[in-house]
C-alpha cells in the first residue's frame, strides 16, 4: 500500500482529539507529505527571527485562522502564503488530532499528499529556510532524544530530533512523533531491502 492510501485510510478510522478548553486561539497546519528521490518525506519550514512567536523554529506550513473561515482553509491559506504551495497540489488526507501549544493556541493539524510538481516560494519574512526531512530520521532512535518542561504548573515530555544543523522540537516534533506512532511506521531492519 503507498504512503497516501496507508494515511487517508488511517485516519479515516481515527477519531481524532478534539480540545474544548485551554486555548485563548485557533489555528491549522498542515502535515505535508511528498515522495522524493524515492522516498517519503515531510516539507517543514524554518521560521525567521522577525515572526512573532517561535523565532527561529521548525514547524509546519501555517497559522491562526480568519474570521468565517473553516480549518482547512486556515491550512490551505497558510501553506501558499508561506511556502507558495498552490491548493491544486495539494490532497488532504485527513485531520489528526488537536493541540494546544504554550502560546495557548489549539493547533489543529491536517495530513496532506503533495502532488508533483509543486513549486515552493518562501514568504521572506516568515519562513528562513524549506526543510525536505524524510520520514527515516523519525524513525531513527539515535536522532531521538526527550527531556521534560514545564508548562502550566506541570511536567511534559518533550520530543528532540536531529536533521543535519537542525533541532526538531517543541508541538512539532510532538505532532510528528504522535502521527509516526500513529501510522505504525518502524524502520527497516538491518539486512532487509
Amino acid at each position: 500500500m503507498q504512503m497516501r492510501e496507508h494515511i487517508h485510510r488511517t485516519l479515516s478510522n481515527l477519531e481524532p482529539r478534539t480540545l474544548t478548553q485551554g486555548f485563548t486561539r485557533q489555528a491549522a497546519v498542515l502535515i505535508p507529505v511528498f515522495e522524493w528521490k524515492r522516498g517519503y518525506h515531510f516539507l517543514l519550514t524554518r521560521r525567521t527571527d522577525e515572526v512573532e512567536t517561535h523565532k527561529g523554529q521548525i514547524s509546519f506550513p501555517g497559522g491562526m485562522q480568519e474570521e468565517g473561515e473553516d480549518l482547512v482553509r486556515t491550512a490551505l491559506r497558510e501553506t501558499y502564503e508561506e511556502v507558495g504551495i498552490a491548493e491544486d497540489r495539494v490532497e488532504i488526507l485527513g485531520r489528526f488530532h488537536d493541540y494546544v501549544s504554550i502560546t495557548e493556541c489549539r493547533v489543529t493539524p491536517f495530513a496532506a499528499f503533495l502532488h508533483a510538481p509543486f513549486s515552493l516560494r518562501p514568504q521572506e519574512r516568515e519562513v528562513a529556510e524549506i526543510l525536505r526531512v524524510p520520514f527515516e530520521t523519525f524513525l531513527d532512535p539515535e536522532r531521538l532524544r526527550t527531556g521534560r518542561m514545564t508548562w502550566a504548573q506541570r511536567s511534559v515530555k518533550v520530543y528532540y530530533y536531529s536533521f543535519g544543523a537542525h533541532e526538531i522540537w517543541g508541538l512539532t516534533a510532538r505532532i510528528i512523533k504522535e502521527f509516526i506512532d500513529t501510522l505504525k511506521l518502524r524502520s527497516p531492519q538491518p539486512g532487509t531491502p
